[in-house]
């Protein structure tokens, strides 16, 4: 199973840290981002699958794409925003750290705005 190895991974790469970390400040954190993108390049290669699945469903309900397409480059900000800003956590940055999570936050209201007019319409439609 996946998750062993992704957890076997992040164990190692953890002690590995660990017992640099007084001696090798720089390796420590160099491992620490290595291993954070393994991990998260593993994972993106499996997220093809999720949404092919999704465009499927959304073209058999005829769902526009065009929301379907910002749902996911939505979820995208907000799993890069996590990820960029936990890097910089570890770096002990957490300034940039919350300065990514706000530009994250920025974007996700920007994309979402299309959405929630149309669901606004859609409301307005429905009242008498």
């Amino acid at each position: 199973m996946e998750i062993f190895k992704i957890v076997g991974l992040g164990l190692i790469a953890a002690i590995l840290s660990v017992v640099l970390r007084n001696q090798k400040p720089e390796i420590s954190l160099q491992i620490s981002i290595v291993t954070g993108l393994i991990i998260f390049i593993f994972i993106a290669a499996r997220l093809t699958y999720v949404i092919e699945v999704l465009n499927l469903v959304a073209r058999k309900i005829d769902v526009d794409l065009v929301y379907i397409t910002t749902i996911f480059k939505i979820v995208g900000i907000a799993y890069v925003a996590e990820f960029g800003a936990q890097i910089c956590r570890d770096a002990g940055e957490s300034a940039i750290a919350s300065k990514i999570e706000f530009a994250g936050k920025v974007l996700i209201m920007v994309l979402a705005v299309p959405i929630l007019v149309a669901a606004l319409n859609l409301l307005v439609k429905l009242m008498p």
